[in-house]
């Protein structure tokens, strides 16, 4: 934990309007620097848009969102600084296919930060390691399984050295036997004490890394507790409808 006075990432009194359509309605969250909150919740309770909106891909209807004190910029260098600042790994893997690994890992602190190829290439190299495909700096996103390309999306992500990391749902769209190979190396990355937003599905992943869960339901914070407290005892009847669905097999 850093002494900062401030959380890493403030959000006040957000909506979020796709039309007449609410995403997300007054939602306040706080995430403090190191720490590991897991967002959960059924299809459709704008976690991903919570998500998404941190990051400025969605701007938001009223309220306001800050990253390290500082409110998100509207456009321009400054968001592109944000950007930098902010890692996201998505749904989807979002790897440029037509380049190799390593050429996907550092193109952003090459391009974006002004960082020496040799020095990119240096750190892109230990993040393969870290991610355990120090083997893949040459491959070619086409070759590799979906476990292992969100793996690269994960070490491009870091590459910019992030202060914070947003995961939108980084396991949904892999095959059952890949999911624990991604979540070993998220769960390595909130140990090392990097602070984390993560949207999922993964119960087991809540319960072991997280600081605190937050629980969404109809684009609101429905409850917010630690792991223990939330899937122990849950205090609303929407989470504990949740719950009984998703724990029971």
């Amino acid at each position: 934990m850093s002494g900062a006075a401030h959380p890493l990432v403030s959000v006040r009194g957000v909506d979020k309007l796709y039309g007449d359509v609410a995403a997300l309605r007054d939602v306040d969250l706080e995430v403090a620097p190191g720490e590991v909150v897991v967002v959960i919740g059924p299809s459709g309770s704008g976690k991903s848009t919570l998500c998404r909106c941190i990051n400025r891909l969605e701007t938001v209807t009223s309220g306001e969102i800050a990253i390290d004190g500082v409110p998100l910029p509207q456009e321009g260098k400054a968001l592109a600084r944000l950007r930098a600042e902010v890692g996201m790994v998505f749904q989807s893997f979002n790897l440029f296919g037509h380049k190799n690994v390593l050429d996907n890992i550092t193109m952003a602190p090459v391009h974006v930060a002004g960082l020496p190829r040799r020095e990119a290439e240096q750190r892109a190299r230990e993040l393969l390691e870290r991610v355990g495909l120090a083997h893949k700096g040459e491959a070619m996103p086409g070759e590799l399984s979906g476990g292992q390309q969100q793996r690269i999306a994960i070490a491009r992500a870091l590459a910019m050295r992030p202060k914070l990391m947003l995961f939108d749902e980084p396991t949904s769209a892999l095959d059952p036997e890949m999911i624990n190979e991604v979540l070993n190396v998220m769960t390595d990355l909130a140990a090392g004490g990097m602070t984390m937003l993560v949207v999922t599905h993964e119960m087991g992943f809540a319960r072991k890394a997280a600081d605190r869960v937050v629980f969404m339901d109809g684009g609101q914070v429905v409850e917010v507790a630690t792991p223990a407290e939330f899937f122990d005892h849950p205090q609303t009847e929407r989470a504990r409808d949740f719950l009984s669905k998703v724990l029971t097999h």
